[in-house]
């Protein structure tokens, strides 16, 4: 017998995308991306072995600080001009405890794919005051903005760097149940 198939839609209302990269090595700037879409595939109401999707428009950045979410938009950084989205498609999804999960997948930044792991907890199910199922998930992992040719940095007068080499990665998505 086979498992139907159940598709999952990414909820932006109630969902977020952020990162953090340290500042000058001794404070850390938080920044988040506000548009963007993706969604799971499940082998009916589990998610162990779901394949998930997701992107993000690189205009959305916003780091609460105009001047830097436009340097972060150059060519210097994302070069959203030339590369407008990130993606990531996934290539595992392991269940690794009663409410966690590895997810393996390709992550494509600037034109630059990488595999990356990530950890995601599982919220739980329930079900909304509309009746519409919802699924939630805390991930989170880290990346090195090198791999993908987000090169740009400043040195200090003492010599330290101005922008960190690894970027935490930290997403809160809400998903329906389509």
């Amino acid at each position: 017998m086979e498992t139907r198939k159940t598709s999952w839609s990414i909820d932006p209302a109630h969902s977020e995308v952020q990162f953090k990269v340290k500042h000058l090595v001794i404070s850390t700037v938080t920044g988040q991306f506000t548009s963007f879409s993706g969604g799971l595939e499940t082998d009916g109401d589990g998610f162990e072995h779901a394949k998930a999707v997701f992107e993000a428009e690189v205009n959305s950045v916003n780091t609460n600080n105009a001047d830097r979410d436009n340097h972060l938009k150059s060519a210097d950084f994302f070069d959203a001009e030339n590369h407008p989205k990130l993606t990531f498609v996934s290539t595992g999804f392991r269940k690794t405890g009663d409410d966690t999960f590895e997810v393996t997948g390709d992550i494509t930044i600037r034109g630059n794919t990488k595999s990356i792991v990530l950890e995601a907890e599982y919220g739980g199910t329930a079900e909304d005051p509309y009746g519409n199922t919802k699924a939630g998930f805390e991930v989170s992992g880290k990346l090195n903005r090198k791999d993908f040719g987000l090169e740009w940095n400043g040195l200090t007068e003492a010599g330290g760097v101005v922008v960190g080499d690894e970027v935490k990665l930290i997403l809160n998505l809400q998903y329906t149940r389509n």
